[in-house]
């Protein structure tokens, strides 16, 4: 597929789910808590099929680069209700779509190592806070965030799920076996189950891709 009608059908893409979660914020009373998290999911997946979209990564950069662009003007003025925090002084929107430019720069060469260095972000991050939320008992604080040990849980378990998933799905160099993803999978979702738990101010959408994109550079798959 042409590069450039790519990259339009990527910004499509993001402001389709963005639109989607505002849909669901109107008609069915979502709260931003839980939308957030859609547009943080559904952008996410998006790393599935970046190998069928571009050639190169740098499209994809710059489609990142627009969104990074966007999440900080809306961070800054509001204009998307869906994607409101109720902690100001988190950046976690705007720091999101800086850690998938930079896992796609690092691991072009190796898709399944791309897609699994973002699912630890995608899905743990996304779904901890809604987990947490519906079914949170067990509370612990975080400098002036509260966190729960099922949401904590929920990290780990749809973690683990998805970048194992990755590791063994994904077509491309390094081919791994279900069995050979299992271990790596399940260190880099401890890990980063660790990080997210600890991690302040949005910080975690870094901290987290950090900590899966030095695993998997070190890995030896």
């Amino acid at each position: 597929m042409n590069n450039w009608l790519s990259l339009i059908l990527c910004i499509l893409y993001i402001f389709g789910i963005i639109g989607f979660a505002e849909f669901l914020r109107r008609r069915f009373g979502y709260g931003s808590g839980f939308t957030r998290k859609v547009i943080h999911i559904g952008v996410g997946m998006m790393s599935w099929g970046l190998h069928f979209l571009f050639d190169t990564p740098w499209f994809f950069i710059a489609a990142a680069a627009i969104f990074t662009v966007i999440t900080y003007l809306d961070w800054r003025y509001h204009f998307f209700a869906a994607m409101a925090s109720s902690d100001p002084s988190n950046l976690g929107t705007v720091y999101f779509p800086i850690a998938a430019a930079a896992v796609a720069y690092i691991f072009w060469t190796e898709p399944p190592l791309m897609v699994a260095a973002l699912m630890p972000l995608t899905w743990g991050d996304g779904l901890a806070p809604v987990i947490g939320r519906l079914y949170g008992r067990r509370q612990y604080r975080v400098h002036t965030s509260i966190r729960t040990l099922e949401g904590s849980l929920g990290f780990f378990v749809s973690g683990f799920l998805f970048t194992w998933l990755a590791l063994w799905v994904m077509g491309g160099d390094p081919v791994i076996s279900p069995l050979a993803a299992l271990f790596p999978a399940f260190v880099i979702t401890l890990v980063t189950t660790v990080i997210e738990a600890v991690s302040i101010w949005g910080l975690d959408n870094l901290t987290i891709t950090a900590a899966a994109i030095l695993i998997l550079s070190w890995w030896p798959f």
